[in-house]
């Protein structure tokens, strides 16, 4: 489900459509059909709070009676593997894709709309984007990859702790903080004291992909921010926006949080 609230109140925050893409795993097509669709129907934040995103969808945007469609999509990951062999090309695969439909009975694309998918596919698998950074506009958290050891000077017990680092993304101004476990009170607690620290709230905080932070659905591969970061996002007005796996293009997690681990 499409998180209509939460994409409403970031634009009454006046948040970038790219940076509302990140923080509610959307396209930026579904941020502008919004803001656009919200201000025909003058939606505007704060919303009742029994309007949940279901209802939102249903004023909104209000499904059409479905039509059925015979199209057979082609196979994009085959088209990928075989367009590296010498001597292949789409018209070529367009061909064999079209004597697949035949035997299938299934009605065929077009070669200008195969060609069309194919693409679309290229540019989603190869897309990237550049964030600039302001002052005081984003900060990145995440817990140290290394544990530290407390260590009793009196008796010689050793405590495993667990470091909560951030760093300011513009200037690095960073803070610290060891924990006796990784667990969902521990970082709202870092994360409190991390505002209280910086002395204000940036736009947007930044977290990498840890599971006190952001759940991960396996089955439709989504990435949703846990229900009581959301609060404390709401509570101090801000918008969580997590690390995309894989992309250190993003962010500068790797060398501001890196550096603050390996020089405490």
């Amino acid at each position: 489900m499409t998180k209509y609230r939460e994409i409403l109140r970031l634009l009454s925050n006046q948040l970038k459509t790219d940076e509302i893409v990140h923080a509610c795993s959307v396209s930026k097509k579904t941020v502008i059909k919004v803001k656009k669709r919200a201000r025909e129907l003058e939606i505007s934040w704060p919303l009742d709070a029994d309007m949940t995103d279901e209802k939102l969808e249903t004023i909104m945007f209000p499904k059409p009676e479905k039509s059925v469609s015979t199209k057979r999509m082609p196979d994009f990951e085959y088209i990928r593997k075989e367009l590296l062999r010498n001597g292949v090309n789409k018209k070529l695969l367009w061909t064999e894709y079209l004597e697949q439909c035949r035997r299938e009975g299934a009605d065929a694309l077009m070669y200008s709309q195969f060609c069309y998918y194919i693409q679309q596919d290229e540019q989603k698998r190869h897309a990237t984007m550049h964030i600039p950074r302001k002052p005081g506009q984003q900060i990145e958290v995440d817990w140290a990859g290394d544990t530290a050891s407390i260590i009793d000077r009196d008796t010689g017990e050793i405590t495993k702790a667990y470091v909560f680092v951030a760093a300011m993304s513009y200037s690095t101004y960073a803070y610290a903080e060891a924990f006796p476990d990784m667990k969902q009170a521990s970082w709202i607690k870092a994360n409190v004291h991390m505002l209280e620290y910086i002395g204000g709230v940036p736009r947007m905080i930044i977290p990498d992909n840890t599971a006190t932070a952001v759940n991960r659905n396996g089955i439709r591969k989504e990435r949703e921010i846990n229900p009581s970061y959301q609060e404390f996002a709401e509570h101090y007005n801000t918008a969580i926006i997590p690390a995309r796996i894989r992309h250190p293009k993003d962010y500068r997690r790797k060398s501001v949080i890196g550096n603050l681990s390996r020089n405490p």
